[in-house]
């Protein structure tokens, strides 16, 4: 049984936590990485390298915007086959990812967890921002 008073807090949580992750995570492959090495490391591990920039801008866009709580559930899904893509990455290195190159257990749970975002929605003390809600009421209409 779900309780109704503090299932929006329980979302909030969920959505900062996320939010701050894939923000950490952005920002680790700007300033620690290098944008040159991570497009690099995407060329060695066999991707175009215009997709680290992709992956860049959904992990700080997508983290910012989850923070925020900004169209939640739209962001959740979308940043879905970032980790999914994450999660095939480290696949081969096994389960656990204190292992060489990073096990698959990490990103695979975090993308169960934008899963269940997207069910919950924006919880508690979501930004609404009135231009991006009138567009997508439309477009569900």
């Amino acid at each position: 049984m779900t309780d109704s008073r503090t299932a929006s807090y329980a979302a909030l949580l969920l959505r900062v936590s996320l939010g701050v992750l894939f923000l950490a995570h952005g920002l680790m492959k700007v300033f620690v990485f290098t944008v040159p090495g991570t497009v690099a490391f995407f060329e060695q591990i066999g991707y175009p390298g215009f997709f680290a920039y992709l992956v860049i801008l959904a992990e700080l866009g997508g983290g910012l915007l989850l923070a925020l709580g900004v169209q939640t559930r739209l962001v959740a899904l979308a940043l879905v086959p970032v980790m999914v893509g994450a999660t095939l990455q480290h696949a081969g290195n096994g389960w656990v990812f204190s292992a060489p190159g990073g096990g698959w257990e990490f990103p695979a749970f975090w993308t169960v967890l934008l899963g269940v975002q997207a069910l919950l929605g924006d919880g508690a003390l979501a930004l609404k921002l009135p231009l991006v809600e009138r567009l997508t009421a439309r477009t569900a209409a």
